[in-house]
């Protein structure tokens, strides 16, 4: 099985898991599509990536401490450190 990357800003309290290596913007792979989730339905917001392919590159979660387990926020690597 593959291993997923997890990012995790503390203080913005978001967390990004990615489905491949994270590129950098305008680059083959990048998000060409966002997808914003219902924030009322999951109170709060998810965000799914879409490539050009149309594929599932990621998911953005914001207030990430009420929507993900503690421990994979606390083995996510930091953006904020």
């Amino acid at each position: 099985m593959a291993e997923l990357k997890v990012t995790y800003d503390r203080q913005a309290n978001a967390a990004y898991i990615h489905f491949q290596d994270p590129v950098q913007a305008g680059t083959p792979g990048a998000a060409v599509q966002m997808y914003a989730c219902d924030p009322v339905a999951v109170d709060g917001m998810i965000n799914l990536d879409f490539d050009k392919e149309g594929r599932v590159i990621g998911i953005e979660v914001l207030a990430a401490r009420s929507k993900l387990p503690k421990y994979l926020l606390d083995a996510a690597e930091r953006l904020d450190s």
